[in-house]
């Protein structure tokens, strides 16, 4: 690939070879995943609203015909792009303005590292899982900035609950990937993949099962996704830190709500789940055919799977109370993953166990 977009640009001197290989990288990423991020809420209305039994959008379509809804998507980003931006008096312009960019700069940010197959990502830096716990903590000062800079009470208590939660959970997803990094001997997300090869029992999520369960877990409660939106609880607070926002200034974070829903999915596939590897690998029956190949089809169908349950979750169960939140991440998950770390070390320094730990 990278060859072939060589020879396309050979006419060019070899420094702006380099720059614009590396923004068709960046646009073939950023691309799939604005297209992915507007039809993952198309996914969830018409998702929840069958399991509801209700029928979802069904009425905007390409071309004139319904299609099964299947434009309101776009329906949706025309709409919020013409609509006014409405600043409240006495609110910090330049910060209001600023906020929204400061949670979508890092969601996608962080995709630089992200491994898609053995050769197919836009950075192979070798603190790659270190790069992507970095940005995505950035992403809290967005929030904090847009319930201060509103200049209203209400969007300020959603912001301090959510900027709370947040760094709770925060905590224990870092420990659930310094699990990972013991297993693997490695920071690099391309290595980590590699250390789980040879079929579906020796992906990580069986010897760090707790880990795997956690780290998903304070995932979403990291998005702020069902149960876990308390910032958001219309019943209480109107609508969190965001309350104040409209037109495409409110898209910009509903943008990148989605876009960590999709990155933590990714995440959890890499590394807990095999990434891009078949979990078919190395099974007698199925031999060397395209089954057992590593492909990018199964890293998406894993991912795929965990955005599933982030639908899911929202439609079956009820909204936590904040002193519940709070406790499950402080009093249950952190002092389990820290249990589970002195067994993995633990297993380690005896020489390990099985195919995972050595």
């Amino acid at each position: 690939m990278i060859e072939l977009l060589q020879s396309l640009l050979q006419w060019l001197p070899e420094s702006l070879q380099v720059l614009a290989i590396i923004l068709i990288k960046i646009v073939v990423i950023l691309a799939p995943l604005l297209v992915a991020v507007a039809y993952l809420t198309y996914a969830e209305r018409k998702i929840i609203g069958y399991m509801q039994i209700r029928i979802g959008p069904n009425r905007v379509g390409f071309f004139g015909h319904s299609l099964w809804g299947l434009g309101q998507p776009i329906a949706d980003a025309v709409k919020l792009m013409f609509k006014e931006i409405v600043i409240p008096s006495g609110a910090d312009k330049f910060l209001f303005i600023v906020a929204p960019m400061l949670s979508m700069g890092p969601a996608l940010a962080a995709w630089a590292v992200i491994p898609f197959g053995d050769e197919l990502i836009l950075a192979d830096v070798n603190a790659s899982l270190l790069y992507v716990l970095a940005l995505t903590s950035l992403g809290v000062y967005g929030v904090i900035i847009a319930g201060w800079a509103s200049n209203s009470k209400y969007a300020f208590l959603g912001a301090m609950r959510s900027a709370a939660q947040i760094v709770s959970y925060e905590i224990a997803m870092g420990f659930a990937l310094v699990g990972v990094l013991m297993a693997a001997g490695s920071i690099n997300l391309g290595e980590i993949v590699q250390a789980q090869s040879g079929g579906f029992w020796t992906w990580f999520m069986v010897p760090l099962a707790p880990l795997f369960v956690i780290y998903f877990i304070s995932g979403v409660a990291e998005t702020n996704r069902a149960p876990f939106d308390v910032a958001e609880g219309e019943s209480e607070i109107v609508a969190g830190f965001h309350v104040e926002y409209s037109g495409i200034t409110f898209a910009v974070f509903f943008l990148a709500e989605y876009a960590n829903m999709i990155l933590v999915a990714m995440l959890t596939a890499l590394m807990f789940m095999g990434g891009w590897l078949s979990p078919f690998q190395g099974l007698p029956v199925v031999g060397d055919t395209f089954l057992a190949a590593p492909s990018l089809i199964w890293l998406l169908a894993k991912a795929s799977i965990f955005l599933f349950l982030f639908l899911w979750f929202r439609a079956t169960f009820p909204r936590y109370r904040y002193d519940q939140i709070m406790r499950l991440g402080w009093k249950v998950f952190i002092p389990l993953t820290i249990v589970w770390l002195m067994v993995v070390g633990a297993v380690i320094m005896a020489g390990g166990i099985g195919p995972w730990l050595h």
